[in-house]
């Protein structure tokens, strides 16, 4: 996908200097929101991949230097009081504008797709949905994590040896 987003836009900047220099139109609205919706593809299903590995910010200064058990105490309190019910928050407020996205209009029935209002554009609804979906894995991933990191305090589980599976069952590319 990145590879992707990178060649879209790659080719609207060329496309952009020599329709300028040749005087056509070689891009479109539509190719430049397709860019913004790859980007933003990346965001929102790369969240629940960031959560899994660990690389999500911390306050490592003091993070590194707590115990195993403290540091999973600190990351189940966060997950289960801050990240799932941000995830079904975030779900929650997603799904009226998403349905009236797809065309539901107030009286319960269907309409038209909603669609960019620039020339040329894409529909919205299916970046929107997108919303939906990454919430949905983000609050998968929490939720795993949440049971990761009570298997840490209950101690069935080293916090290493689960990311270590973890990172054992990924796909080499």
């Amino acid at each position: 996908m990145v590879i992707l987003t990178i060649a879209v836009g790659f080719y609207n900047v060329i496309a952009r200097y020599i329709g300028r220099l040749i005087g056509l139109k070689l891009s479109s609205n539509a190719l430049i929101e397709l860019q913004w919706y790859l980007f933003s593809l990346m965001f929102l299903l790369g969240f629940a991949y960031i959560l899994k590995q660990g690389a999500n910010v911390r306050v490592d200064f003091l993070y590194a230097r707590w115990s195993e058990k403290r540091r999973a105490l600190v990351d189940f309190l966060g997950t289960v009081f801050f990240l799932i019910p941000f995830c079904v928050l975030g779900i929650w407020v997603s799904v009226n504008p998403v349905l009236q996205s797809w065309g539901q209009l107030p009286d319960g029935t269907w309409g038209s797709w909603e669609i960019s209002p620039d020339a040329d554009g894409l529909p919205r609804s299916p970046i929107k949905t997108m919303l939906i979906v990454g919430f949905a894995l983000l609050l998968a991933q929490a939720i795993s994590q949440a049971i990761k990191y009570l298997a840490i305090l209950k101690g069935y589980a080293h916090g290493v040896q689960i990311l270590q599976e973890d990172a054992k069952q990924l796909p080499l590319e």
